[in-house]
């Protein structure tokens, strides 16, 4: 019985992370965790690192280079949307404004490939698209079956791709061929939803370091959170520092001008 509910409440959880509302799946946490010998609570409590959970932009850029076939196209579209794996399935091409380069998430596809709403109000939300982006999806636009869901990502039955396959088929050879790879010498990163996590530096991290720097409420609202609290717990820490050295001299400087 244990080892069913356990299975069923991971189940439960998974599809939480799916859709933002926790951050880390602690069923399968626990068991990787008994595995190791590892501390479950502290697992639960650490924060999202940097190259270990979150790929870094080197290890992006050598991913995107060895991106291929008719999943390319959904990868960075993941990478540079931050669409959940249950919204990059759902997504269909009415949903896909190439003139305004704009992305609309309106449906999302389950495990089940049950098609719907997403599950919250803020799950609903529009993303500009990158140029690289929007340049793929006007190519895949063109080259992509046709299909009764008008998915932009269908599988070959013209249904959602399965997550398991999109992971094992494409993402993780992509990066073991990048070299982006675990001292094993498999994948570094096991799920799509570190693509997510990328997504969310990429927003938070200074235009000087090549990101987008975009304020707190912003990359909430781009997540689709369904509050801001939830961004602030899970990438608060990723935010830049803005009280460096030089600034609190400049800030001082321009509050008490010298004396004589």
């Amino acid at each position: 019985m244990v080892p069913k509910l356990m299975r069923s409440l991971g189940a439960i959880l998974a599809d939480a992370q799916e859709r933002g509302l926790v951050a880390q799946n602690v069923v399968w946490s626990l068991s990787r965790g008994r595995r190791s010998g590892a501390s479950a609570e502290k697992r639960r409590r650490a924060k999202l690192k940097v190259g270990v959970d979150i790929p870094t932009p080197a290890e992006i850029t050598a991913i995107i280079a060895h991106l291929t076939g008719r999943r390319r196209p959904m990868l960075l579209t993941a990478i540079f949307t931050g669409l959940r794996s249950s919204e990059l399935r759902g997504l269909r091409w009415q949903d896909i404004d190439l003139k305004k380069g704009e992305l609309h998430v309106h449906q999302r596809a389950d495990r089940y490939h049950r098609m719907g709403r997403p599950k919250s109000a803020a799950g609903e939300r529009t993303i500009p698209l990158s140029p690289i982006l929007a340049n793929t999806l006007r190519e895949w636009k063109v080259a992509c079956p046709k299909n009764a869901h008008n998915l932009a990502f269908a599988n070959g039955n013209g249904n959602p791709d399965a997550w398991k396959e999109i992971t094992n088929d494409s993402y993780r050879p992509a990066q073991v061929a990048a070299g982006v790879v675990n001292a094993k010498g498999h994948a570094k990163y096991g799920g799509l939803h570190a693509l997510r996590h990328f997504y969310a530096s990429w927003c938070i991290n200074r235009k000087v370091d090549g990101g987008l720097e975009l304020p707190l409420k912003v990359v909430s609202a781009r997540l689709g959170h369904a509050s801001i609290q939830i961004t602030a717990d899970r990438y608060g820490h990723l935010f830049p520092s803005a009280d460096d050295g030089a600034e609190l001299a400049a800030a001082e400087r321009a509050l008490l001008p010298p004396v004589g």
